[in-house]
């Protein structure tokens, strides 16, 4: 029989101590250590194992004929622009997401599509039963989809149904949901555990290469955003893919943080309706919706996600605050990039908002990392500050530096297409991109400093006076 060793192992990270302790050393978060049993096999020490002779790896040169990975198109085109072209043959995919954003429709939806292709899809539901994803399928419009279900939480059952499948019976795809749910004879602790999970997956990755079939595991996430279980599992596995949204907003973003196939940052839109995930075709266009042209405090940003173009809406609100520490929220955007946007302004331009409470959105429910979205939140601030509506028609970019320059961002021609597409006749962009920007459009502006876009605006606020 293994010998069973004791560890404590921190459930936010998957740090393993010898001793519990209250506070984990490594990752900081308070009371997540729990005592974990687990064989030989698994975390043994370098003394337990037995060293065996290796063979001889052949080594060849950089040159040579490469083949592309062959490929499993789903026919959702959101999912497959994230994936790079669809699923890979062989490789192993991690999809994270809040409670009931819409990962097991989505991939409901996916593998029905699949399987009325003709591939053998099989989906394992580790948290619902056969009859509740029938139901789910029934109200997709899916029910006579050829998939495969099953109802098991058990590693090793799952393998040894998988390998029972021979020839054309073998499986294309199979979907795991979800990899917090599975547990295996290889570890006592319980199923969820840092333990379970990461040899759970290590033995679906496996598989997943020895066989040729496509693994697609469901992960649940974090109260910090994160997908649960150590970081380990994303390091195992070919792509990890985040499922956003707010479920007060209609659309979910596919973002690709990870991909060995194909491209990362990629995203793909989708809206959820009665009928499951419908895609988004023009994602500019639904950001953008409902826009207020007499309202001050708006900016259309463009920006770009992953290869796509995207136009969003920034809001902002700026008002006197009755307190003695104004209040500063943020949806969609960094808090400490717009804590250094107003302290840009502040210091730079003279543009005080010591006595104001700050309050940014993003549009849509979308979430911006690109920190060339600076000068759009930037004129936005202004604009609301001033009581000055800016040009409807107009759209902005450009990287705000501590000095107060606007620095040039990455591919303008494409952000200048994209608004040209959708009407946009105006731009305040970087004067370092006035070089390479469309004369598409009517009207670009480049600018140097943050302190030309502030005089820009309080002409514009003089004129409405002295209309």
């Amino acid at each position: 029989m293994a010998k069973r060793s004791l560890s404590f192992v921190c459930q936010s990270c998957g740090a393993t101590t010898l001793k519990w302790a209250g506070r984990c050393e490594s990752c900081g978060e308070w009371n997540t250590i729990q005592e974990e049993q687990q064989a030989g096999g698994i975390g043994a020490g370098p003394k337990t194992a037995t060293r065996a002779k290796g063979r001889v790896v052949p080594l060849v040169g950089l040159s040579g004929e490469t083949k592309e990975a062959p490929r499993i198109v789903t026919g959702v085109a959101e999912l497959d622009r994230v994936t790079g072209g669809g699923f890979v043959k062989g490789s192993a995919l991690l999809v994270g997401g809040d409670p009931g954003i819409g990962k097991s429709t989505l991939l409901t939806q996916a593998s029905a599509h699949l399987a009325l292709q003709g591939h053998n899809i099989v989906y394992i539901s580790g948290e619902e039963a056969v009859d509740q994803v029938r139901l789910r399928a029934e109200r997709l419009g899916l029910r006579d989809a050829p998939v495969q279900l099953a109802a098991e939480t058990s590693v090793e059952d799952i393998l040894t149904t998988l390998e029972d499948k021979k020839g054309n019976e073998r499986p294309h795809l199979v979907i795991i949901d979800s990899i917090q749910t599975l547990w295996t004879e290889m570890a006592d602790s319980p199923p969820g555990t840092v333990t379970q999970v990461r040899a759970s997956a290590q033995a679906l990755v496996r598989f997943a290469k020895k066989t040729g079939t496509t693994v697609v595991l469901v992960g649940h996430v974090t109260k910090d955003g994160q997908i649960a279980g150590p970081r380990v599992v994303e390091h195992m596995v070919d792509a990890v893919l985040y499922f956003e949204g707010d479920n007060a907003h209609q659309y979910r973003i596919l973002r690709a943080v990870k991909n060995r196939f194909g491209p990362t940052d990629e995203i793909g839109v989708f809206e959820m309706s009665d009928k499951g995930l419908r895609e988004v075709k023009n994602p500019s266009a639904m950001f953008l919706s409902e826009r207020s042209a007499t309202a001050p405090g708006s900016a259309v940003f463009a920006g770009i996600e992953g290869t796509r173009p995207l136009l969003v809406e920034m809001q902002a609100l700026v008002a006197p605050s009755p307190l003695g520490t104004p209040r500063r929220a943020v949806i969609g955007w960094d808090s400490a990039r717009l804590s250094m946007i107003l302290a840009v302004l502040e210091a730079r331009c003279g543009v005080k908002f010591t006595q104001h409470d700050v309050y940014l959105n993003v549009a849509g429910g979308l979430r911006i990392n690109e920190p060339g979205a600076d000068l759009a939140v930037a004129a936005a601030l202004i604009s609301s500050l001033s009581g000055v509506a800016l040009p409807l028609e107009c759209v902005y970019f450009g990287e705000i530096s501590l000095s107060g320059a606007v620095r040039p961002v990455a591919q303008a021609a494409s952000r200048l297409k994209e608004a040209q597409k959708l009407g946009f006749g105006q731009a305040v962009i970087p004067d370092g991109n006035m070089k390479e920007g469309s004369k598409a459009l009517g009207h670009i502006k480049g600018l140097e400093e943050l302190g030309d876009l502030v005089a820009n605006i309080a002409a514009s606020a003089h004129k409405m006076e002295n209309a």
